[in-house]
């Protein structure tokens, strides 16, 4: 294996993503492995890797394949800044802002589903501790 790759397995270890997840991601152009060894098997980097973890953490916010693709590209793309003309920064800079505002709002979504979770079970929790006998039995 090159100096600096790794399989597809430990980047799945590595992600917490699935190998099916990975090729997954390769099949629509989100994460194309760095190089292939000798006999053909996929090998990533550190990049590849922190890439995969950007995707990870925007699917529970409910971003889209498309959505994941287009920031990945800004972002990019703002890794070489100096190959940038300052208006073509300045729209990359917005859009990732973009992505930002969206993550916070849905974020903020979460929060409010996860306390409403936390209420629910605490009203059965209150309705469990209501309907023990006193005795401390519990029912049959």
């Amino acid at each position: 294996m090159q100096a600096g790759h790794m399989q597809i397995g430990e980047v799945a270890a590595r992600t917490e993503l699935s190998l099916r997840t990975i090729r997954h991601y390769e099949e629509v152009g989100l994460v194309i492995p760095s190089a292939r060894s000798a006999g053909g098997f996929r090998l990533y980097t550190e990049r590849d890797v922190a890439r995969l973890m950007v995707i990870r953490r925007m699917k529970p916010l409910g971003f889209t394949l498309e959505q994941m693709g287009d920031l990945l590209e800004a972002t990019d793309r703002l890794d070489d800044p100096d190959r940038l003309e300052p208006d073509e920064l300045d729209q990359l800079m917005e859009r990732v802002r973009g992505y930002e505002r969206i993550a916070l709002d849905r974020i903020a979504d979460l929060r409010t589903q996860l306390e409403r979770a936390e209420d629910f079970a605490a009203t059965l929790h209150a309705r469990l501790d209501q309907a023990a006998p006193a005795d401390g039995r519990l029912p049959a």
